[in-house]
């Protein structure tokens, strides 16, 4: 479904991301690893398109998309819950929802679909609440339901857990599972919290410096060789 070949990206003089290659399938979630600072939500903006890649190629079901614009490859299917959320503060919980459906037409780009609630059931409660009154927890469940209104084909999160309490963890961790044995949309997940990406990895890969130095199934993780590159 998506597949990075060789890319290469630079800010100035500085080479952030070497010849980075990987695949995600539909039904599979890949994790990403790594310290801070190696380049990890680099590369996911690249995927994206919110940043330009210097060369290599990131292609979308067959479709080579490495120069396509982020609305381009959100009407393709592409969702980003990007770190920090990035909701909109100053509208409402419903109103953040409907900006899910901003690639939608007519009464598709209006109804919010039921299903958002039965994930996340916190948000029925508070659809009339500004996004800023919102706590930590609650602001990253509404990010990700309004990324999953878009349909998508393949959703990347960029550290889901940071900053959010345990209790809503879990419940993060319950919705990507879902989505992963539903086995419809292929997944990225950026992950600090080791044992909560091993818990939902089918494969892994670690970067370091803005390099691969370790793939694998979710079955290699445990070993020494991974858990070096992610000690501080």
């Amino acid at each position: 479904m998506l597949q990075v070949d060789q890319l290469n990206q630079y800010y100035g003089s500085s080479h952030t991301l070497r010849g980075i290659s990987l695949s995600v399938n539909k039904g599979e979630c890949l994790t990403l690893l790594g310290r801070n600072g190696v380049g990890k939500t680099t590369l996911l903006k690249c995927m994206m398109g919110v940043l330009p890649v210097a060369s290599g190629s990131v292609t979308f079901d067959g479709k080579n998309i490495t120069r396509l614009t982020p609305h381009e490859r959100a009407r393709l299917g592409i969702a980003y819950v990007p770190q920090g959320r990035e909701i909109f503060a100053r509208l409402t919980v419903e109103e953040n929802l409907l900006m899910g459906m901003a690639t939608k037409s007519g009464k598709k780009a209006s109804t919010i679909k039921g299903e958002v609630y039965e994930l996340f059931p916190v948000l029925k409660e508070m659809l009339q609440r500004r996004g800023g009154d919102l706590s930590g927890g609650q602001q990253q469940q509404l990010a990700i339901a309004r990324a999953l209104l878009a349909e998508p084909k393949l959703i990347i999160f960029d550290e889901p857990t940071e900053g959010i309490q345990p209790s809503i963890i879990k419940d993060i961790a319950r919705v990507i599972s879902l989505l992963r044995e539903r086995g419809d949309m292929g997944i990225v997940l950026c992950e600090q919290y080791f044992d909560f990406a091993r818990a939902l990895a089918d494969k892994f890969v670690v970067l370091s410096r803005g390099e691969v130095v370790a793939s694998g199934m979710q079955d290699a993780m445990d070993g020494d060789d991974i858990r070096k590159h992610l000690a501080v």
